[in-house]
């Protein structure tokens, strides 16, 4: 197969792991700054260009976008899509997933376990806000952040009054969510894979840190989850309409519940907690699935 993958930086470790795994199989990978692609939108010709050559065609698109190329990366997927390419994560998934509040209102619809959860543009009415998510201590994040920035603990409601107020001056969109003290600053990270769930690790904060994420120091470990874990973290992704994505959960007093849904999940820390080839079973995934104008969206959505 003529696979290609869109990334930024060759050299991460999840990067440089689906280009071994495709090679070890007999594929010819193409890595692609995404920034560099350029496209030709006329209609009935749809085509991308890279280094003043038009693109081939491949069987399969890798989509590795970054959170703050979201916008371009997914035209770019979108237009592969316009070609009749397959691509792993679709153009309309990824936005679907990099939109925080409409991700967890499509999980609520479906009635996945999410922590309670609000969202407000108005600011007068704080203290309700506040007592809708159960009261203070609270979560407070912003839409646009990843990887625990823009994610604040606000343990007092003077204190996430202030957060709130600031952020807003800022115009910055916010959410408001329930802290679930039970979790002891831990998160579970499920990789799933073509409607499974291949790996799981547990990610705790640093010593005072409730934050779990391993940019921020956090440890990994493997750990063994439960079938209503596992059952969520594979609705998730199904509702995501995703392929391949990691899904973060908590384990709370009223069970698993859903704190985001990574589209572009890294493979580093969690090959590494588990010793699993989890780049190689999205490989194998590729090979089954990928088809010639089989993508669902066809860049439409």
């Amino acid at each position: 197969m003529r696979i290609a993958l869109l990334c930024r930086n060759p050299d991460l470790y999840s990067h440089r792991r689906l280009v071994e795994a495709a090679e070890e199989r007999g594929h010819e990978i193409d890595v692609l700054d995404t920034l560099r692609i350029y496209m030709n939108i006329t209609s009935h010709r749809p085509a991308l260009h890279y280094r003043g050559e038009q693109l081939p065609t491949y069987d399969a698109v890798i989509p590795r976008i970054g959170t703050s190329i979201t916008a371009y990366g997914s035209a770019v997927v979108r237009q592969f899509e316009m070609t009749g390419a397959w691509t792993l994560a679709e153009s309309v998934a990824i936005n679907r997933s990099r939109d925080k509040l409409r991700s967890l209102q499509l999980l609520s619809r479906e009635g996945i376990g999410l922590p309670v959860t609000a969202f407000a543009h108005d600011t007068r009415q704080l203290d309700d806000l506040l007592d809708m998510v159960g009261g203070e201590p609270v979560v407070i994040k912003l839409l646009e952040g990843t990887q625990g920035v823009g994610v604040v603990l606000a343990e007092t409601r003077r204190s996430a009054k202030s957060v709130i107020e600031a952020f807003r001056g800022a115009k910055v969109n916010i959410l408001v969510q329930e802290f679930i003290k039970e979790a002891g600053g831990a998160d579970i990270r499920t990789i799933v894979v073509g409607g499974k769930v291949v790996a799981a690790m547990k990610r705790q904060g640093g010593e005072g840190e409730f934050r779990s994420n391993l940019h921020r120091g956090g440890g990994a470990s493997k750990i063994k989850i439960t079938p209503e874990e596992r059952a969520t973290a594979v609705r998730a992704a199904k509702i995501m309409g995703l392929h391949v994505c990691g899904v973060d959960l908590l384990r709370s007093n009223h069970g698993p519940v859903v704190m985001e849904v990574n589209s572009s999940p890294g493979l580093e820390g969690i090959e590494g907690a588990t010793g699993l080839d989890i780049a190689a079973q999205i490989i194998d995934l590729i090979e089954k699935t990928a088809k010639p104008g089989k993508t669902k969206t066809k860049g439409t959505g």
